[in-house]
């Protein structure tokens, strides 16, 4: 991927070092999963066919989509560039930081360009690096559980330690599977403004526990993969970022955290019922058809028959 020299965004806050949090807070979700979507483990809010359809035809009609932005979540904090930890950074580390606020910025562009197509401003989320564990405005959050967005305070928390994780133990290494992450959470955000986790939290709430709360989760998580896709086609479009073997990382890192893959090798079974993230081949397919089409439309997991 090509990103050394791209500008850096000034919404990274470096927690790195300044203290972690037993346990998790209130905001918590049984099993590690914070509101408003992770990587991994998030069980994230909603998304109706609907809210994105019109959401798309406003961009491309003229309609005001003013309503479906409802921005949601409290105000973000009138912070910039880095706070910085206590603990001395490995040149490695450093390295690291500039790419995930490098991409960040890249993920700016892209979202304001397209918001702007739309008639409205894209409001940009903070990014925190955290190590071990972090206090976010939805509880506490573990590296354990992975990256997440937490939508009461709009920003997305990573620990640049699942890095490893996910080259060593998920076997997807590469920048570019790295720059998926960042992205796939930043959809959240994009949901989050959209109005759309707000919706789908709350038919969550009228579904109860089970299979089709699961379901809902899923459809928002292979939609957060889908406007990866779509960063990814727009940055490559403007800045040409992609370099060849990218777009097989990205998909490496996509099927290597599928639900059924991982539930496989952790107790050998399957159970689709219970999956919230979705199959290795639906997060595939999710996240190579907004790089495909390019097409914000193209991304209503909410209405499609197969996902």
């Amino acid at each position: 991927m090509r990103w050394r020299g791209g500008r850096e965004s000034e919404n990274v806050e470096d927690r790195r070092g300044s203290g972690g949090f037993g346990g998790f807070g209130r905001g918590g979700l049984p099993g590690g999963g914070l509101p408003g979507g992770g990587f991994r483990i998030g069980r994230g809010g909603l998304g109706i066919g609907g809210v994105l359809v019109l959401f798309a035809i406003s961009m491309f009609l003229g309609v005001d989509p003013t309503v479906l932005l409802n921005g949601g979540g409290a105000p973000m904090q009138q912070q910039s560039g880095y706070e910085q930890g206590d603990l001395p950074r490995s040149s490695a580390d450093d390295e690291l930081s500039r790419f995930v606020s490098v991409v960040l910025a890249d993920t700016e562009d892209s979202w304001h360009a397209i918001f702007q197509r739309a008639g409205e401003q894209y409001r940009e989320p903070k990014l925190v690096l955290f190590s071990g564990a972090v206090e976010s405005a939805c509880g506490t959050g573990q590296s354990a559980m992975g990256p997440f967005y937490c939508p009461a305070d709009q920003k997305v928390y990573i620990d640049l330690a699942f890095y490893r994780d996910l080259r060593d133990r998920f076997r997807a290494p590469g920048d570019f599977a790295q720059a998926y992450v960042i992205a796939h959470e930043v959809g959240h955000h994009v949901q989050n403004l959209m109005g759309i986790s707000q919706q789908v939290q709350t038919a969550q709430r009228r579904a109860g526990s089970g299979a089709e709360s699961n379901e809902l989760s899923v459809r928002l998580e292979l939609q957060a993969d889908c406007f990866a896709g779509l960063w990814a086609n727009h940055a490559n479009r403007e800045r040409q970022i992609l370099e060849p073997g990218d777009v097989e990382e990205a998909l490496t890192a996509a099927s290597a955290i599928g639900d059924d893959r991982l539930q496989r090798q952790s107790r050998g079974t399957v159970s689709p019922d219970s999956f919230t993230h979705g199959s290795s081949e639906q997060r595939v397919r999710w996240f190579r058809t907004g790089l495909q089409s390019g097409d914000l439309r193209a991304c209503d997991t909410f209405s499609a028959d197969r996902l």
